[in-house]
């Protein structure tokens, strides 16, 4: 299969002994806003990464967090994982009715000897935690979108369809009321010291099978950091991401020397090959940040964009991809 380059360069940003926040798509430039609160004031990169993301999960849209669309029972689930520069590592799967799953992760992390809690034993540690539990309510928009799904309840591929407030790569069925059904976002930062930490959270697939678990909640899949070499997150297709444990296959190429954009570039091509002629209905995109300050991305389809920020730079780059 060859390679078709997109036309839209993807720079690399180079800041070396400087903070820097970069996030998976457009949600990703109010959340560089508040992990840049703490980045900017000196802070760790591990308080960022949670905060910056938080902001996307209180944010009541069909996409991440509570808001978002729910599976195909009706019941929305919650998938988060965070990691630090010293490995250390938590995550929540299929979490219901708790508004901050990254933040639960980040309990996790750091008062259990686990790595990963899931399903009611996820939420029980929430609430023993003094997480409050949130009432069982869709939003208005992902009640709308739920109901567009039940006349059908297929599910059909469609990447990078996109409409004001929705940010994510890939949706099972083309709703009639045009909101997505799918999302994540993937944060990965620098601090003034050099550490990195990551974060990811999502509500995964819209109308996904009850128990259907993506890459988000997965160290290695959806997020991985080595604070020797760099880190990396995903955003897309989870089985496929899972199929070729992304981030962290992106992180070992960048450790026998590629930059982030070629990690990114030969990961994708990896699920390229594997996935054959049906590469054409998935998208998946990595970010990748390394010890340098040098960040880069890459997606098997065009549309995919993350945000950056540092002292210097604050916006949105649109990634380079396999197929233009």
């Amino acid at each position: 299969m060859t390679s078709k380059m997109a036309k839209t360069e993807d720079p690399v940003f180079s800041v070396k002994g400087k903070a820097i926040v970069i996030s998976t798509w457009d949600a990703g430039l109010e959340a560089n806003k508040a992990a840049w609160k703490i980045l900017g004031a000196g802070g760790r990169a591990l308080d960022a990464v949670e905060q910056g993301v938080m902001v996307t999960e209180a944010s009541q849209n069909c996409c991440v967090g509570l808001g978002a669309n729910p599976d195909r029972d009706g019941f929305v689930t919650l998938d988060a994982c965070i990691m630090d520069e010293y490995f250390n590592c938590g995550s929540v799967a299929f979490l219901e009715r708790i508004k901050h799953p990254i933040s639960v992760a980040r309990r996790v992390m750091e008062k259990t000897p686990h790595v990963m809690l899931a399903g009611s034993g996820a939420q029980q540690f929430a609430v023993a935690e003094g997480f409050p539990l949130e009432e069982q309510k869709l939003s208005p928009d992902a009640q709308k979108a739920y109901d567009s799904w039940l006349k059908k309840s297929e599910y059909k591929p469609i990447i990078n369809i996109e409409n004001k407030g929705n940010h994510g790569p890939f949706a099972p069925v083309q709703l009639e009321t045009g909101e997505l059904n799918h999302d994540t976002i993937g944060m990965v930062a620098m601090d003034i010291n050099g550490n990195l930490s990551g974060s990811c959270t999502t509500s995964g697939l819209g109308f996904k099978m009850r128990g259907r678990l993506g890459d988000s909640p997965i160290i290695g899949a959806g997020l991985f950091v080595d604070n020797e070499v760099g880190a990396c997150t995903a955003t897309g297709q989870g089985e496929d991401v899972i199929r070729v444990a992304g981030s962290h296959t992106v992180v070992e190429l960048m450790r026998q020397g590629l930059t982030p954009e070629a990690a990114c570039k030969k990961t994708i091509e990896r699920i390229v090959k594997i996935k054959k002629d049906t590469v054409k209905d998935i998208q998946v995109a990595f970010i990748a940040l390394n010890k340098k300050g040098q960040v880069g991305s890459f997606a098997i389809h065009k549309g995919f964009n993350y945000a950056i920020k540092s002292n210097d730079i604050e916006k949105l780059v649109n990634g380079k991809s396999w197929f233009s």
